[in-house]
């Protein structure tokens, strides 16, 4: 049956692995006839875009799942960084690590299939690939080329993941969810990220219409706030030239004042949400921050 425990590493260990240490922290378990632990089979694919290896926030994210909570996980980059294989040589039974283009619906499909015979089931996705650049305003240099390459990542790919992987997480035993790693600019405007903007918009509609179309998954969006990233580099080196100057001046701000989030901090919100995310929250676009995701948030 499904009970409540306090769990110490908030999905402790592996399937059937009793936990170690206990922390107050409510976590859904499963509670075996002799009376084992079996936490939630968790499997969260398809972090990193075809043109960036997994890292920073998708990192974060992928360590926090593996050594906090203990799930079973696998990830979906285009390369493999030393430090996502060094977490893969720690974790050879809990961890699968993929290579492919998330653009490519045969690798995506392919990624799912290995996951689920690997693992038994695929119980909940986040969707962290994105990309920033091309920077420019609606009437610039920028190409339509440009624009649709920006949006086969951002957005076309989420369409991808989520039709290979609906089938699966609608036959969870513990209600399949998505999390999809959107972003302020989806509402913020921000000057000259014209393309990147209107994708994460676009994510967040997606997200809004999946949980109107899909009662058994539970979707939903987060915005992770300005995180200490290479993406938030990228911002303060190049953005400079496209964007007015006092918006380029709020990230620079950010940064010298010390007030980036740390990649943990959205992170293991992320991971709590893909975990245990309600039917409430579904088709929302929340702030890791705010008072919606206060449950999920690290106690420290």
């Amino acid at each position: 049956m499904l009970t409540r425990v306090y769990s110490a590493t908030p999905l402790a260990s592996l399937v059937c692995k009793k936990p170690a240490h206990w922390r107050p922290y409510y976590w859904n378990i499963l509670r075996l006839s002799r009376g084992e632990l079996c936490l939630w089979r968790l499997i969260v694919g398809l972090p990193s875009p075809r043109v960036l290896p997994l890292s920073g926030l998708g990192l974060a994210i992928a360590k926090i799942l593996l050594e906090d909570f203990n799930a079973n996980l696998a990830t979906y980059s285009r390369t493999t960084t030393p430090e996502l294989q060094s977490l893969a040589d720690a974790h050879t039974d809990s961890f699968l690590v993929l290579r492919g283009d998330v653009t490519n619906a045969a690798g995506v499909q392919t990624a799912i299939a290995r996951t689920v015979e690997k693992f038994g089931s695929l119980d909940s996705v986040i969707l962290n690939a994105g990309v920033l650049e091309p920077f420019g305003k609606v009437d610039s240099d920028v190409t339509i080329e440009q624009w649709k390459e920006l949006f086969d990542i951002n957005f076309f790919s989420l369409v991808i993941a989520i039709r290979a992987a609906l089938p699966h997480l609608r036959k969870s035993a513990f209600g399949g969810r998505v999390v999809f790693m959107s972003s302020g600019a989806a509402v913020g405007h921000i000057p000259a990220w014209a393309p990147y903007n209107a994708s994460k918009a676009a994510m967040n509609s997606l997200c809004g219409t999946l949980a109107a179309e899909e009662p058994q998954v539970t979707f939903v969006a987060i915005e992770p706030g300005v995180v200490e990233t290479d993406m938030q580099t990228a911002i303060r080196s190049k953005a400079g030239g496209h964007m007015p100057p006092e918006a380029h001046k709020y990230f620079l701000d950010s940064y010298e004042q010390g007030q980036l989030a740390k990649p943990e901090d959205p992170g293991y919100v992320t991971a709590a949400l893909a975990i245990k995310a309600p039917k409430s929250l579904s088709g929302k676009f929340v702030s890791y921050d705010d008072d919606n995701c206060k449950e999920f948030r690290l106690r420290k």
